[in-house]
């Protein structure tokens, strides 16, 4: 058996190629039903964020296992098997677990400590397991990130002064403009993203903020909130016409503003300059629009250079957090080997106690004029017989797991014991445990 992870991010594929591994929070559940149609996963959970997409696994087999994901992002997103094997990249067991305590720790973010990424994992291991895709393995995972990213928090500097990829986006508009005092803010789209960029942009002296959402009461909620005005979704070229600044991050499958849209804003602008920033994966700003000119569009992997500014300065709590990571990952591998460990002594115990009554059963049936006492005395024999040869098996199981040597011990064991480690559950089957 094995955890495996399949994944694609910002430090290894480009956004163009991000956007189109995308799976949509609301048809998650879904996808997740045609994933578990491979069946030799038998547990899974899809985490997809606009800095990552990445499928967390519980196999059979590894090399099923990833075949199956394979298969599954080719028949589920528009790729082609070499752009699978140019982006993806697989990990499994340990250095999967390390790295979703990392994911969850904000170590492995654009933006280092950014808060956003636990509440992502979080929502993205709920829906799996709500709908009966995460099971004990991949629950005791994901269980112990959630704890290690707290424990990242509350024992390091990191958490503190926190930043996102929303006050990223802000920062950048300030450098764009020099000041943000008197400009005007266009937020699209009325999501946590969207909201956090226009906190981060009206602390910074914007004179006036429009919101523009396909729902417009959601767009008038989020307005009012913020000391703004709610715009009508269907005249983007107006509201484009009035922002100096232009944030877009929502929902949609693809592109919202459109490059004409932007040409007939910069014409009603008379050619004042606008800045766009789409922090939605996938984008939802035309990229030709930064052709344009007097029009300054940014993307989400755009940002990495005011990202630099903010790693400098952070590197001592980065340490210190990997740190603590690195022995969580430590003290959970260890204990999973334990756990399979006894385990898999439980399920040896029960298969040979198994065979051990048959046998004699088997042989006091052949000699019924034995007494209670001599039955017994051939009870305790056989007893006496399993636990001998058990006993050394056991003592060298338990070596090798101290070496390190655990996982390849194990599956040798089960193997030549006929078991897995799930058998012990088999009520069917009598015995005691190691």
């Amino acid at each position: 058996m094995a955890i495996i992870l399949a994944g694609v991010s910002h430090h290894n594929t480009p956004l163009e190629v991000r956007e189109r591994f995308y799976f949509p929070e609301k048809t998650m559940p879904e996808w997740l039903g045609r994933m578990s149609q491979f069946r030799s996963l038998s547990e899974r959970v899809i985490l997809s964020t606009c800095n990552r997409v990445e499928l967390y696994g519980y196999a059979e087999s590894y090399e099923q296992g990833v075949d199956a994901i394979h298969e599954f992002l080719l028949e589920s997103r528009d790729l082609r098997s070499d752009e699978l094997s140019d982006h993806l990249y697989i990990q499994r067991d340990e250095e999967a677990t390390r790295h979703l305590f990392r994911v969850a720790s904000s170590l492995d973010s654009m933006v280092l400590g950014e808060p956003q990424i636990l509440g992502q994992v979080k929502e993205a291991y709920r829906i799996a397991q709500e709908a009966g895709h995460a099971g004990k393995t991949l629950n005791a995972l994901f269980s112990r990130a959630f704890r290690v990213a707290k424990k990242v928090r509350d024992k390091t500097a990191l958490g503190k002064k926190a930043v996102s990829v929303s006050s990223v986006a802000a920062e950048l508009a300030g450098r764009i403009f020099g000041t943000l005092e008197g400009k005007s803010v266009l937020l699209i789209g009325a999501g946590e993203m969207a909201e956090l960029a226009a906190r981060h942009l009206s602390g910074h002296g914007t004179e006036m903020l429009l919101v523009a959402n396909r729902t417009f009461s959601r767009a008038e909620t989020l307005a009012g909130d913020l000391g703004g005005a709610a715009v009508d979704f269907g005249d983007l070229v107006g509201a484009l016409a009035r922002a100096d600044i232009v944030i877009a991050s929502t929902g949609a499958q693809g592109i919202v503003v459109r490059q004409e849209a932007v040409a007939a804003a910069l014409e009603a602008r008379r050619d004042a300059p606008i800045f766009l920033i789409d922090i939605a994966v996938p984008r939802n700003i035309d990229p030709s629009v930064d052709g344009l000119e007097n029009a300054y569009l940014y993307d989400i992997d755009d940002l990495q250079s005011v990202v630099a500014s903010n790693i400098k300065g952070r590197e001592e709590e980065a340490r210190e957090a990997l740190s603590i990571v690195e022995k969580e990952v430590e003290a959970y591998v260890r204990r999973t080997q334990v756990e399979d460990l006894s385990r898999t002594f439980s399920a040896i115990r029960i298969e040979a106690e198994f065979q051990r009554e048959g046998e004699v059963s088997k042989t006091l049936s052949r000699f019924p004029d034995l007494g209670e006492k001599e039955r017994k005395a051939v009870e305790a024999m056989s007893r006496s017989i399993v636990n001998k040869l058990l006993h050394r098996p056991f003592d060298v199981l338990r070596k090798m797991a101290d070496e390190e040597a655990g996982d390849d011990s194990l599956f040798i064991a089960q193997r030549l014991f006929g078991v897995d480690s799930d058998e012990d559950s088999d009520s069917s089957r009598p015995g005691e445990g190691e």
